[in-house]
């Protein structure tokens, strides 16, 4: 069911709540100018090199919209907590070293035997050490903050652009890697968003660290002098060589026995959103599985999926195994290193115990920070599959966007009517996204008041047409012209149910205390829930609840609530009996004397409920407008009986 004001309108994806308000509204307005178009691959390049090519078109249209939180329509704190982030590394870099230079001065105390040093030391340690604490709290708090802000500002962004215009189920309607948005905006945008926050920051600290005690290791280790074969070899800066060397062949590992883990991560991201989807689908039609028995078909569909996730999982923890085996044994190894290449110095008088447990741990924190990336290489991984899933979406909202500011594919006009017409359909043809015609060169007036059947066979077009009135179809040519004063309402014939209380559900799409509840159950009343009056503040699954009929009979409630001025009806009594119907659109006809009403629906009976009947009739090149008659109100004689009926009760 949709609620629409005739004139052109966006959702902005906007909440209530002070400052994540005043964010997302920023956030809304983020796409000002669109990205580039995706270009084709060139012949000349291989299937790997085109789809390289394509991954790396999604990364850059990631970044295009991700980067501008720290633009003019950002965040206003995206600055402040960055620059404050970087401050707060490098002031933890400061500690580390000043723990680098204790650990020196508290060991010499101790080869030296000098109590009173040991005894100062131990109480300089503590601030030492609540000094580190507290900044690298303060750190993780800055930190997870951005990451929360960014995701925040960004998912505010992608769900604007999103639910804007209809998109959300024009999506559905157009090829493209869109699949499953709903995860993508959820999971994978909150992946997408928290690694490089942490990719950064720990680059920005290696970096720092490597360079602050490379110069420790310098000065420390001096130049080691080997004899060998009765040659003189002096080594200067062995220690710093040894570190790089040690880092330089950890990496190159990783890098050669990981080389596929971004593939195989995106592969088993795509297969579990694969997987959520189709259990999601199967909650969504149990009733209609359960009554057709095809439980062994979806359990089936669910275990070819499943296999592929474990499949994929197989995959990923092999290249998880080779990793953890060189990453783990590297790190057993490097305490050792510098403890063996000291020794001789140490043992020759060359080196003190501090100067030797100093060297130690700044090789450490060296091979910490050289091994950085080595050891974020899965997730690395991970955030590449996730960005280019958000940025897949994104693409496809770009196209949309694009459609709509141009006419080279042909998109329907939206304009006002003239004169005492409500609605004018001006050369109305409807069409697919790649331009095959539904709908050709519909030419119709309707005036205030007026009830029109729109009628044809299945597959003409009728369901295709009222979206198009409606804006939900942008594709076509030619115009529909609305009264800009007044409001549509569109009951499909599937009625949305939201979740929470049955208030909510009548209410919608205003909020629950738009109407008093005394309200709610006349409206419930008159349709013939009065029932479910005691029920109308119960929190339930009331989609599940409520059968076909009672779904159909609540979006009537709707419409006494609402009051619209126009009213399209997409075989919205198809799970009525015939009775009901009957009674229905009585109902409407009598409570709102002077809407607008358009029906499309294939039973003969409605005739009697409406003014004129325009027909549909499926050609090839697209379905035309072969009648417009106007209906003789007549009423059966079943339609008398029941009427008096209700007049004696």
């Amino acid at each position: 069911m949709t609620d629409v004001k005739l004139n052109p309108t966006s959702v902005d994806g906007t909440d209530p709540d002070g400052a994540e308000k005043s964010r997302q509204e920023k956030a809304s307005t983020v796409e000002v100018a669109l990205p580039p178009d995706v270009v084709g691959p060139s012949p000349k390049l291989t299937p790997e090199e085109a789809e390289q090519a394509r991954k790396r078109y999604l990364l850059r249209r990631f970044w295009i919209s991700a980067r501008r939180y720290w633009g003019s329509n950002g965040d206003r704190l995206a600055w402040p907590c960055s620059i404050g982030l970087l401050v707060m590394i490098c002031m933890n870099v400061g500690f580390q070293y000043g723990i680098n230079r204790w650990n020196r001065g508290i060991f010499d105390a101790i080869e030296r035997h000098d109590a009173g040093t040991v005894y100062y030391l131990s109480a300089v340690f503590v601030p030492l050490v609540l000094g580190s604490v507290a900044l690298v709290t303060a750190q993780v708090y800055v930190r997870m903050m951005i990451q929360r802000r960014w995701r925040s500002w960004l998912t505010a962004a992608v769900i604007a652009r999103w639910l804007a215009n209809g998109r959300y189920y024009q999506l559905n309607l157009i090829g493209g890697d869109h699949k499953n948005p709903e995860a993508r905006i959820s999971e994978d945008l909150r992946i997408a968003t928290e690694a490089p926050v942490d990719f950064i920051a720990g680059v920005i600290a290696a970096f720092l660290s490597a360079s602050t005690f490379i110069v420790v290791l310098w000065t420390i280790g001096g130049a080691l002098t080997l004899p060998i074969a009765g040659w003189t070899i002096t080594i200067p800066g062995f220690l710093v060589v040894t570190a790089v060397v040690y880092a330089v062949i950890t990496s190159t590992v990783i890098a050669v026995i990981g080389r596929h883990f971004v593939q195989v991560s995106e592969v088993k991201n795509q297969v579990e959103a694969e997987l959520r989807y189709t259990l999601t689908r199967v909650r969504e039609n149990g009733e209609s599985i359960a009554l057709l028995g095809g439980e062994e078909e979806e359990r089936s569909d669910l275990d070819k999926t499943f296999s592929n996730v474990l499949r994929q999982w197989a995959l990923l923890a092999r290249q998880h195994m080779r990793t953890t085996f060189v990453s783990h044994g590297s790190m057993l190894i490097a305490p050792v290193v510098p403890l063996l290449l000291c020794a001789p110095k140490f043992l020759a008088g060359g080196m003190t115990l501090g100067e030797v447990m100093q060297a130690a741990s700044a090789f450490a924190i060296v091979q910490t920070a050289f091994g950085w990336l080595v050891d974020n290489y899965p997730r690395l991984a991970d955030w590449n599959a996730c960005a280019r899933r958000v940025a897949s979406l994104m693409a496809s909202l770009d196209g949309l966007e694009r459609a709509e500011q141009s006419d080279a594919l042909g998109r329907i006009k939206r304009g006002e009517t003239q004169g005492n017409a409500i609605l004018n359909l001006n050369d109305l043809s409807v069409s697919l996204d790649d331009g095959t015609a539904v709908v050709k060169e519909t030419q119709v007036e309707i005036a205030p008041g007026e009830r029109v059947l729109v009628a044809g066979e299945s597959g003409s077009g009728k369901s295709t047409l009222v979206r198009a009135i409606a804006g939900l179809w942008p594709w076509g040519h030619g115009s529909v012209d609305f009264d800009s004063d007044r409001r549509l309402f569109m009951l499909p014939q599937r009625p949305y149910i939201p979740s929470g209380t049955l208030r909510r559900a009548v209410a919608y799409p205003r909020a629950a205390d738009s109407w008093t509840p005394e309200e709610i159950t006349a409206a419930l009343a008159k349709v013939g829930l009065d029932y479910l009056n005691e029920k109308i503040e119960d929190v339930a699954p009331w989609d599940q609840i409520l059968s076909g009929g009672e779904k159909q009979r609540l979006a009537f409630a709707r419409l006494l609530l609402h009051r619209p001025d126009i009213i399209v009806l997409d075989e919205a009594t198809s799970a009525l009996d015939e009775k009901s119907q009957d009674r229905m659109m009585e109902m409407v006809i009598n409570e709102l004397p002077t809407v607008t009403i358009i029906s499309v629906a294939h039973r003969a009976e409605l005739e009697a409920f409406h003014s004129r009947k325009i027909t549909l009739e499926r050609r090839e090149g697209g379905a035309k407008l072969v009648s417009d008659i106007d209906l003789v109100q007549r009423k059966g004689r079943r339609n008398l009986i029941l009427r008096v009926l209700d007049n004696r009760r």
